[in-house]
């Protein structure tokens, strides 16, 4: 173990019992506290797994099993709480703790969000000291007794291997599903597949949303068997629910919503309750305009997410506990159903699944281009407009049109044309708000075509897009996490000059970036995802634009 100066020198072996020391742990042998920096999808240690480890001994005295630890702290302070983050085994033999304090202490452990408490005895305290039980339980605390023969390093050990087999279990299991998903969607009726795979592999329900009908009303849907293919529920609100697909559907579409209009979902699994049908179906709203790719909520014990898969479209889920690799599956199968429902000319669909399938990238579906994302407002046809521009890949909105095209597209009569700079197919994205904001220039200048011309990362996005999308990454992290990354990003991801520059200690960075890459769920190894974060964290901090 690590010693922070000024601390006691902590003894590593058995006989050693519980030498003081403050610093964070968690790894696996022979590894600092960040290696799981850069790691997805790292699912937590039960309380109870740990306590099944029989050769640590431990022996559980208050406060409940079912707690999920996140990581080791270790800390003689009288008052460790600033340097938890949250969801941490805090161990400790009690070089600060009295009698008198035991409550407060318990107290603000808690407060600071602390998985449980594990209490060494020896060389220390003899005992457990009076009270500490009692301030657990009256906490809802978990305290554990690390018995003498038992060092705290073997602790942090037993957490990151559990943490490391935990790890490779979800991934394993994200594969498997990748892969069933994918022969679902290979089926003849692939949407209603793939939403029964979902359904299974989620242990939940999946239905997908359509935008036909309008008006607002109540989401119902009747239980199902979990994992019935193409069962049909029924869903109201916006978005509504089609019939697309509905040959593959085990039961009839219902009605909901607004008097005359007929909706329908393609469904797969059980139906939770009606307050859970109605939340996701608000979250829903949130994400089939397009203005974000997902949303989240929970009602009761009932974990809901939307996807949004185009053209109004919206993938719904209803789970029981999440685990970290359902985001994952869900983005697998939202793609699969934005490749399978998406409006294309004859072939193209079979051609981009195949791609999708086969090679694993998107992107594939596509031949190298460059291409030219174009956004049009007028009022001719729009057919007429894509034949113009070379292309049958175009997207009718209400007030718009959106086209994608490999030529260099000129001005057309009747239209005011917003035009990309040449793109990558991987890039299409980030083409696509160009040509949006290229046509806003075009209907303030009132001209038939603009281009996009924005030099450097100001050109990538409009400070409303960059705003959203950064608060959205970095949404998960508390204002000290953010301070944390943005100085070990500065710093080229060296833990010494980032310590130096933040005044904390090596180690507390180590352990903020990694409870940040854990929250992130991003691989910060990668330098397109140092980089993205970096952006986002210069455009967080940029106080918005007022209003003149």
């Amino acid at each position: 173990m690590a010693t922070l100066p000024g601390d006691p020198k902590p003894g590593n072996g058995p006989a050693a019992g519980h030498a003081p020391a403050e610093e964070p742990a968690g790894s696996p042998a022979g590894a600092g506290p960040g290696t799981f920096a850069g790691e997805p999808m790292t699912p937590p240690v039960l309380l109870g797994g740990l306590l099944g480890e029989r050769a640590l001994g431990l022996r559980h005295l208050a406060g409940p099993r079912a707690a999920e630890v996140h990581g080791v702290h270790a800390s003689e302070m009288a008052d460790p709480s600033p340097y938890l983050l949250g969801g941490e085994l805090l161990l400790t033999a009690g070089a600060a703790l009295t009698q008198a304090g035991a409550a407060a202490y318990v107290g603000r452990l808690a407060r600071a969000g602390a998985a449980a408490l594990g209490f060494g005895v020896t060389p220390v305290h003899e005992v457990v000291p009076p009270g500490l039980a009692e301030a657990c339980e009256r906490y809802g605390l978990p305290l554990v007794e690390v018995p003498p023969g038992t060092p705290f390093t073997a602790v942090a050990r037993t957490v990151g291997r559990l943490m490391a087999e935990a790890r490779t279990r979800e991934l394993r299991r994200v594969a498997e599903a990748q892969q069933a998903l994918a022969a679902a969607a290979a089926r003849p009726d692939p949407v209603p597949a793939v939403l029964s795979r979902l359904a299974a592999s989620l242990s939940g329900w999946a239905a997908l949303l359509t935008p036909e009908g309008g008006g607002g009303g109540r989401a119902e849907a009747p239980p199902r068997t979990a994992g019935t293919a193409g069962t049909a529920g029924t869903a109201g609100g916006a978005p509504g629910t089609g019939a697309a697909g509905a040959a593959g559907a085990a039961g009839a579409a219902g009605a909901a919503g607004a008097p005359g209009t007929t909706r329908g979902a393609l469904a797969g699994g059980t139906a939770p309750g009606t307050d859970a049908l109605d939340a996701v179906v608000a979250l829903a709203r949130r994400v089939a305009p397009g203005s974000a790719a997902t949303a989240t909520d929970a009602v009761g014990a009932t974990s809901l997410a939307a996807y949004a898969v185009g053209g109004g479209r919206v993938l719904a889920l209803a789970t029981g506990v999440r685990t970290p690799g359902d985001h994952t599956i869900a983005s697998i199968a939202a793609v699969l159903l934005t490749l399978l429902t998406a409006e294309r000319p004859a072939g193209a669909e079979a051609a981009a699944l195949t791609r999708l399938l086969l090679d694993g990238d998107p992107a594939a579906a596509l031949t190298a281009g460059p291409w030219y994302a174009v956004h049009a407002r007028g009022a001719g046809d729009p057919q007429a407009l894509a034949a113009a521009l070379g292309t049958v890949l175009l997207d009718p909105q209400e007030d718009s049109v959106r086209l994608l095209t490999d030529r260099d597209p000129a001005p057309q009569p009747g239209w005011r044309l917003g035009v990309s700079a040449p793109a990558a197919p991987a890039a299409l994205v980030t083409a696509g708000a160009q040509a949006e904001r290229a046509l806003g220039r075009a209907e303030a200048a009132r001209t038939p075509l603009a281009r996009h011309t924005e030099p450097g990362l100001a050109g990538l996005v409009g400070e409303a897009e960059a705003r959203a999308h950064a608060e959205a990454l970095l949404g998960p992290l508390s204002p000290a996490l953010r301070e944390t990354l943005r100085g070990w990003l500065a710093h080229h991801g060296n833990w010494d000059r980032s310590a130096a520059a933040l005044g904390v200690h090596r180690n507390t960075v180590r352990q903020r970036v990694t409870r940040a890459t854990e929250l992130l769920d991003r691989n910060l190894d990668d330098p397109d995802v140092r980089m993205e974060l970096w952006f986002a964290l210069r455009v967080a901090e940029r106080r918005p634009a007022q209003p003149e």
